[in-house]
């Protein structure tokens, strides 16, 4: 048997983290390429995470240096498959104590949009794009996520390929819409016994009858958002949508709030929240009826857009007759509002993912490049929750203006940790953090100083303890 030649290894436990996927990797510029490449991602985010950048290479030039032609090939054109990489990934995260899913958490299901010029790069085209509020030239991928009030992690993904990709646009039989795709990913996940409470997602999922009655199907539970003009067939001059339910419902105050009821929810940094949840009987909604509606705001009254959610949901009243047969079970309105609650997951792990780990700065275009950057940066964000539990024991890692990382008690200096916004003041935390060469030394930065720092933030201001 040949003996492995060894790589460069990565800075302290970041190393022990990729050592785990070494077997994926079937060469050794594969299993360099993979170190190399988390280091980069998991670097602060003044940095850019392009692969120019991760190779520490100037953008235009540089793009032609031996160091970013060699991450170029990792992502384009080498041999490991992206799906053992994420599955490698995910199971890291459900053998450990710290990060194993059980049966209270929620799937969350969502997509996000990120733009891209030109038409070359696959599945890219002129759509809505969410995260920027309007129709623009870009790349959308629909995703599930695994959270509950302590962790939260993404699991799988699938790009939307608009129509004009297929030769009868949205007749061919291999075009997928959003809905579809996030079906076949709720698939994925039940294939894989990943255990949850409930599918959670926002009114494009909760308004779609196909997603529904795939989950149906399915046998899952689900709590899903609705629209304010959700409506139904109904008789003329009765109640037909759920904004002229809540307007009917009575409500004269936190002391006399007629059937709606009152819920507290706890959030991380130690505050608590009343907010109030309706159970409405009206159409085809109901206890006892196959599915049930429900209405949840801090202001019945005002009932304002950011804090109001109307939901969908198939699991039953506990104490109902539906529940005594149900498969699933039960939920109280308090149960309702903290599943749903958990959706808020989704939005602060784009902050990490593209805010801080450099999601849509791929400078690819094929398919596979794609996903295997995206697998990557998933791997930089799993490897904080990773250290959290191995790397706990480590002493602080602190790095001082132009030198070497300094550990122990030591600190940079006052003028390093003043963050005042000037010149002198950016060009010193560029000398201390990033390389001046690509010279393998001191002036090489490396993740594992900063991973504790993107782990802060990820925790920081999460919506519930």
């Amino acid at each position: 048997m040949t003996i492995r030649q060894p790589v460069p290894p990565a800075p302290g436990p970041l190393e022990d983290y990729a050592h785990h996927f070494d077997p994926l990797l079937a060469k050794r510029n594969q299993r360099d390429a993979f170190r190399r490449y988390l280091e980069g991602l998991l670097l602060p985010t003044e940095r850019n995470k392009t692969l120019t950048a991760l190779a520490n290479t100037e953008p235009v030039l540089g793009a032609q240096h031996p160091h970013a032609q060699g991450l170029q090939w990792f992502l384009s054109e080498s041999t490991w498959t992206p799906q053992d990489i994420n599955a490698k990934r995910l199971h890291l995260l459900r053998t450990e104590p710290t990060s194993a899913p059980d049966q209270r958490g929620v799937l969350i299901v969502d997509e996000t949009g990120d733009r891209k010029d030109g038409s070359k790069t696959a599945h890219v085209g002129r759509q809505y794009l969410a995260n920027l509020g309007k129709t623009d030239n870009g790349v959308v991928s629909v995703s599930t996520l695994w959270a509950d009030e302590r962790i939260y992690y993404p699991l799988d993904l699938d790009p939307y390929t608009p129509a004009h990709w297929f030769a009868r646009g949205k007749a061919d039989p291999a075009f997928r819409t959003k809905p579809q795709i996030a079906l076949d990913l709720v698939k994925r996940a039940v294939a894989d016994t990943w255990p949850f409470r409930a599918i959670v997602a926002d009114s494009l999922y909760g308004e779609n009858e196909t997603f529904r009655t795939g989950l149906d199907k399915l046998k899952v539970g689900y709590v899903l958002a609705l629209r304010p003009s959700h409506c139904w067939w109904h008789v003329e001059e009765q109640i037909g949508s759920l904004a002229e339910a809540v307007e009917a419902a009575v409500w004269q105050g936190p002391e006399q709030p007629g059937a709606w009821e009152k819920v507290v929810r706890h959030f991380r940094d130690g505050h608590e929240e009343v907010w109030w949840a309706l159970e409405l009987v009206v159409g085809p909604y109901g206890p006892e009826k196959m599915l049930r509606t429900v209405v949840v705001t801090t202001n019945p009254l005002q009932l304002p857009n950011l804090t109001t959610w109307y939901l969908v949901t198939n699991l039953p009243l506990p104490g109902s007759e539906r529940a005594a047969t149900s498969p699933l079970a039960g939920a109280s309105l308090a149960e309702i509002v903290r599943l749903y609650g958990l959706r808020m997951w989704v939005e602060q792990s784009y902050k990490q993912v593209k805010g801080a780990l450099g999601w849509a700065e791929y400078q690819v275009r094929s398919d596979v490049a794609m996903r295997r950057h995206w697998v990557l940066v998933w791997c930089a964000f799993s490897f904080c929750w990773w250290h959290l539990r191995h790397g706990a024991e480590e002493e602080p890692i602190w790095l001082d203006e132009g030198t070497a990382p300094v550990r122990g008690d030591e600190k940079p200096s006052e003028e390093a940790g003043r963050g005042k916004k000037s010149g002198r003041r950016r060009k010193a935390a560029a000398a201390g953090q990033l390389a001046g060469s690509l010279a393998e030394g001191a002036g090489m930065a490396g993740a594992v100083a900063h991973a504790r720092a993107v782990l802060e933030g990820m925790v920081a201001v999460a919506p519930s303890p």
